[in-house]
């Protein structure tokens, strides 16, 4: 059996970090047996080398390996690109097809950002997993496959299966063998030999001299973040080497190419922060509202109290001063004319006393409208008064008790 150096050297894998050897030396350990594998780790940290490995220690290493991006394949055809479909089972299905795991039958698939795979798919793979049974989309047949598969996700399983966007039992059954691989940010000794490793690969691709770090650029190197891990790295190596027209990097040339290099958490903070302040004014703006539609039902109540009384003069003061508290705070443009118009509005006309239900119908809708939204009840009951006047603002606004220009404008807000 090959050494784990040598399966390192092998498969391009830099670094002697113990969590990386310990992985390595999982994955040539579970490679003879046909036991399913999940490989865990941040986006960028390597997975894709794990189940290359697998197969090529494997017994199946004659036959095909197949890797596949769940998350870059759409939610529609994956099924048909995984199991395959029949002519005919969807528009523009012009011919039978075989999926991959009847291609790849006898040797392995990989299965990469599983976790992205659609529930209905989830039931499917289950299937395979536990008797090796697929159906091809649009066929009735049940079809059987001898394959290895292994997976790999950056996503928080046990998140996604609370969130009940990922089969537990699906996951249980995939991660017979689950091999963690590290974040580069713990693997602070293969950094710098991760970026001598990729800056000699492109000095040799682009034909130049290969960049050095200055020692100060190298503190630089191991105490940032590596949010992207290896994948990132490289991308810095090969900017600076096409970039820089200077072989030795200092620390200022190292800074330049690395975003966010104090923290990203300033950021993340202050989102939060501006979050949490508009709650807050969201919170007062809902106190304000309800505090006025206590204020109307007062008002309403009021109204006809004092109507059967018949005192009209007591209850126009006493609207007034309602009137007043609930509309203290319009624009000064707006207010003398709003309070003119309120006072009309709500002096009942005479010839309407002869019945009760025409004179207190814009209360009545209110009360039936108790249920909704305050921006709901002023919808509808905007619509209505524009409907029964036949679309006349000045009319529906002296109903409404507001002005015409207030109505203008909230008819424009509505888009009625």
């Amino acid at each position: 059996m090959e050494s784990i150096q040598a399966i390192k050297q092998r498969f391009e894998i830099i670094g002697n970090d113990p969590k990386l050897n310990r992985a390595v030396e999982k994955a040539m350990q579970v490679a003879p047996t046909d036991i399913s594998v999940l490989v865990t780790g941040e986006s960028g940290v390597g997975k894709e080398s794990i189940p290359k490995i697998i197969h090529a220690l494997s017994h199946r290493k004659h036959g095909k390996y197949i890797a596949v991006n769940c998350g870059a394949i759409p939610e529609g055809t994956i099924d048909s690109e995984l199991f395959g479909h029949e002519k005919g089972a969807f528009t523009g299905a012009n011919q039978s097809r075989n999926g991959y795991f009847e291609v790849a039958d006898g040797g392995t698939i990989f299965l990469d950002e599983v976790g992205e795979l659609p529930l209905t798919t989830q039931v499917r793979l289950l299937r395979v997993l536990e008797n090796g049974e697929f159906i091809k989309v649009g066929s009735s047949k049940v079809q059987q496959t001898n394959v290895r598969i292994v997976a790999a996700t950056n996503l928080n399983m046990f998140e996604a299966i609370k969130k009940e966007r990922f089969r537990e039992d699906l996951y249980y059954r995939l991660s017979t063998i689950e091999i963690n691989l590290p974040p580069l940010r713990d693997r602070k000794e293969d950094i710098h030999l991760l970026f001598r490793k990729f800056a000699a690969d492109f000095a040799l691709k682009y034909k130049m001299p290969t960049v050095r770090l200055e020692d100060d650029a190298v503190e630089v190197l191991l105490k940032y973040k590596w949010g992207g891990n290896i994948r990132q790295l490289r991308n810095i190596a090969e900017q600076i080497s096409v970039l820089e027209q200077k072989r030795s990097i200092s620390e200022k040339d190292l800074k330049s190419y690395l975003p966010d290099i104090g923290s990203n958490l300033p950021a993340v903070i202050a989102d939060k922060k501006k979050g949490a302040d508009f709650s807050n004014e969201r919170e007062i703006l809902y106190k304000v509202l309800f505090d006025m539609k206590n204020d109307l039902n007062d008002l309403k109540k009021l109204t006809m109290e004092l109507m059967e009384s018949g005192n009209h003069k007591k209850v126009q003061e006493e609207q007034e001063g309602l009137i007043q508290k609930i509309y203290g705070d319009e624009e000064d443009i707006e207010s003398e004319e709003m309070e003119d118009e309120e006072m009309e509005v709500l002096q009942i006309p005479q010839n309407q006393q002869e019945n009760k239900k025409d004179k207190y119908y814009f209360a009545e809708e209110i009360e039936e409208e108790e249920t909704l939204s305050l921006q709901d009840k002023e919808l509808e009951l905007i619509k209505k008064s524009l409907e029964r006047h036949s679309g006349k603002r000045k009319t529906a606004a002296e109903e409404l008790g507001i002005s015409e220009r207030t109505l203008y404008r909230k008819i424009k807000q509505y888009n009625l």
